[in-house]
């Protein structure tokens, strides 16, 4: 499995490159700038791409940028970006237009060697990854007391957070140590109170779950 690496910052990137390299990822390029990210890409088709959200040249939104020009050139280009801020507003813009083999993580998360590598695959393989942080804001906010949202319990906004993130159910069912009838019992209910309906397939599941979060963001 081929991965680029696009991060400015020298240290983080020679990590990123060193950690995907020990997982047996093969790291086809590394490169600093968002321009510099999408020639790569095209000229090596890589199975998945790891980018900072901000890089050269304006230090804005350059992977956001290169990842909507990837993905528009071939639909499903795997991008699971980094952010060091919480730009959730940007971020799920992106997913808006279809979260399948898209991910959003903040840097931090990278310490966390076995859910970091763990995100990457997943949206390697075509799911969606989105930081926990992300989701507890989007989910736990104060503004969606009074909605539907409001109406769910803790542990259905447990169950809906992990939903959001990727998760299946039994890794939902891992998580919160519950069965997996009974993650089946809570997403049922969820779909339910949010008026979404049931999508057979996680990719779709994910995709409902975060088209309703974006709307009330």
């Amino acid at each position: 499995m081929r991965v680029i690496v696009a991060e400015d910052g020298v240290l983080l990137r020679e990590g990123l490159v060193r950690i995907l390299s020990d997982d047996g990822w093969d790291v086809a390029a590394a490169v600093d700038s968002g321009p510099v990210l999408v020639e790569a890409a095209i000229r090596l088709d890589p199975d998945v791409i790891v980018t900072d959200v901000r890089m050269p040249p304006s230090h804005t939104d350059e992977g956001i940028a290169a990842a909507r020009q990837l993905r528009a050139r071939r639909a499903g280009t795997p991008v699971v970006l980094l952010s060091q801020h919480l730009e959730v507003a940007r971020a799920l813009d992106l997913f808006q237009d279809d979260p399948d083999g898209l991910g959003y993580l903040l840097k931090d998360r990278v310490l966390d060697i076995d859910a970091f590598l763990q995100a990457v695959r997943r949206v390697a393989g075509g799911g969606s990854a989105v930081d926990p942080e992300v989701v507890r804001i989007l989910v736990g906010g104060g503004r969606h007391q009074n909605g539907p949202l409001g109406s769910l319990s803790q542990r259905e906004n447990e169950v809906l957070s992990l939903m959001a993130e990727g998760l299946s159910n039994s890794g939902i069912g891992e998580r919160l140590y519950l069965g997996l009838r009974t993650i089946e019992t809570h997403i049922a209910t969820i779909f339910t109170k949010l008026g979404l309906a049931i999508a057979p397939d996680e990719h779709r599941r994910v995709r409902a779950v975060l088209a309703y979060l974006n709307g009330k963001a």
